[in-house]
């Protein structure tokens, strides 16, 4: 078990790194490493995916908010439309086939990534037009980008179809057991117009409420397993305050290279679960 625990936790710190950079939970490593690598139960994986996605999003969240990076009006109004999708997700899992969500949700992801290739040059300070709702909940941010040396003032537009979005992002999360986080930043960045860095730090903040509300259901079916989670969200806890540190340093054109390959990989994946599923 020691030698489980010193080959996991280098993995965990790696999950934490890249889950706080680009607004995942790091549950996209953790998972596969745990089931392919150590032969750990799948349900065990998931919960303990789960418990170190609060640990991302709290690692990361403090550091995002001492730099203002996190856009926190936006982050509340997009879990309303997240907690409800993930509520309605668990209650209609037994009855939805997903073999056709999986094809689906992948289309979707696929789609927005190859937005993102098409945009990935695009002028990020181009003007925003605020929708009414934006102008009201006064969503706009602004933050100081250490890469850049200068403040970034954005607006934020869109705001109900991004909701929208959020819903389905959420019922993604609760029927197919993936992170949400993979569906929000695509959504503020191409639908929002909100800068990739503050999509994905205000990713990273929304990400630990979907998590806790489905750890406390992992907790309760006796799921945690304390020697398989504890070294988990202790390295991914490590790796996302370093992870946190090193994305304000980093150029936002960097952290979309990053994440391109990744949203791209998890929509082939997704598809080929749907087509591969019995």
């Amino acid at each position: 078990m020691i030698t489980t625990t010193l080959i996991l936790f280098p993995i965990a710190i790696a999950a934490g790194v890249m889950g706080a950079i680009l607004g995942l939970g790091g549950g996209i490593i953790i998972v596969p490493a745990l089931t392919l690598l150590f032969g750990v139960p799948m349900r065990t994986a998931v919960a303990a995916s789960s418990v170190s996605i609060i640990a991302t999003s709290t690692g990361a969240a403090v550091a995002y908010l001492n730099d203002k990076l996190t856009n926190i009006r936006v982050a509340m109004w997009l879990e309303m439309g997240t907690a409800t999708g993930a509520m309605t997700g668990a209650l209609v899992a037994g009855y939805v086939n997903q073999r056709v969500l999986f094809i689906l949700f992948g289309a979707l992801l696929g789609y927005s990534g190859y937005n993102m290739v098409k945009t990935r040059g695009r002028d990020k300070d181009a003007r925003v037009e605020p929708d009414r709702v934006s102008r009201r909940l006064r969503l706009a941010g602004s933050y100081h980008d250490q890469a850049l040396d200068r403040r970034v003032d954005y607006q934020v537009t869109h705001s109900i179809p991004a909701l929208v979005i959020m819903y389905f992002s959420g019922a993604a999360a609760g029927l197919l057991g993936i992170g949400a986080g993979i569906f929000k930043v695509p959504a503020m960045d191409q639908v929002m117009g909100m800068p990739f860095k503050a999509s994905t730090a205000t990713s990273n903040f929304m990400i630990g409420v979907t998590a806790a509300s489905g750890a406390v259901v992992y907790f309760a079916r006796g799921d945690v397993k304390p020697l398989v989670a504890g070294p988990v969200v202790l390295g991914v806890l490590l790796g996302a305050l370093a992870g946190a540190r090193l994305m304000v340093r980093m150029k936002a054109a960097t952290v979309r290279r990053l994440f391109i390959p990744l949203i791209l990989y998890t929509a082939v994946v997704m598809i080929y679960k749907g087509v591969a599923r019995p």
